[in-house]
């Protein structure tokens, strides 16, 4: 699903008149959570699950075919763990 789509969906459950108000209410969301991480909070929706931020460790490997290796840095990646709500119902 594009975000095309995704908002076409978004306006139908939502009851929202129009598709701007739709992108808009969209994009806010997106914006607020994208916040959240990047100041290291996470964001917990009951039922729907939590966006959070960790640390990804940095690691040493080496290059197929040569001697050489590299290491790469320590850095925040966003994480999402859905929840019991949304579980239940994907599975049905």
């Amino acid at each position: 699903m594009n975000k095309a789509q995704f908002v076409e969906l978004v306006q139908k459950a939502g009851g929202y008149k129009t598709k701007i108000e739709t992108e808009n209410a969209i994009n806010a969301f997106t914006e607020a959570v994208t916040e959240a991480l990047v100041s290291k909070e996470s964001v917990s929706l009951v039922g729907f699950g939590t966006f959070e931020s960790a640390l990804l460790k940095g690691k040493t490997g080496k290059i197929p075919g040569k001697d050489a290796t590299y290491t790469t840095q320590d850095k925040q990646v966003p994480k999402f763990k859905a929840g019991k709500g949304l579980k239940e119902r994907v599975s049905q």
